[in-house]
């Protein structure tokens, strides 16, 4: 192989793998509209949110997930609303809690339907006004959504 050969194959090589990866990143984005409808254009920052989800799911019909947000729930400081979103199934937005001061603690948990491998994203809207998320990353063997079309 020449040296102008090589040097071609390695760039579309790289250019490949780029490209892969580019692909990968949009893919993993958080649904903006629903997202977007939420927060109303509000920053959301990463922590005080767990998202307590298995890293693998067989079956994607029924998979627990609990959301624990760092809040005292006082009247002055509370999680008003705890959002839950998977992005790959057919419609994002997967569950709102709406939560207030007399909760005792800023905690859910639920089963959710996950169309195939995707990353959650939980977010949690304090009383404050601002928008904390936490995500994982969840391999699925058999999907459980089907939108039909």
């Amino acid at each position: 192989m020449t040296r102008s050969a090589r040097r071609d194959f390695l760039a579309c090589l790289g250019a490949l793998g780029a490209a892969v990866l580019a692909g990968r990143a949009r893919a993993v984005e958080p649904p903006l509209a629903e997202l977007e409808a939420v927060t109303r254009g509000a920053q959301v920052r990463a922590g005080r949110v767990t998202l307590e989800i298995p890293r693998l799911a067989e079956a994607a019909s029924s998979i627990p997930c609990k959301v624990s947000v760092e809040s005292p729930m006082s009247a002055g400081e509370h999680v008003r609303a705890i959002h839950l979103f998977a992005p790959k199934n057919p419609r994002p937005a997967v569950a709102s809690f709406h939560l207030g001061p007399r909760c005792g603690r800023g905690e859910v948990a639920t089963r959710i339907r996950l169309s195939g491998t995707q990353r959650v994203l939980a977010v949690a809207e304090l009383s404050d006004g601002s928008f904390w998320s936490a995500e994982q990353e969840v391999a699925v063997t058999i999907s459980a959504c089907y939108d039909g079309s």
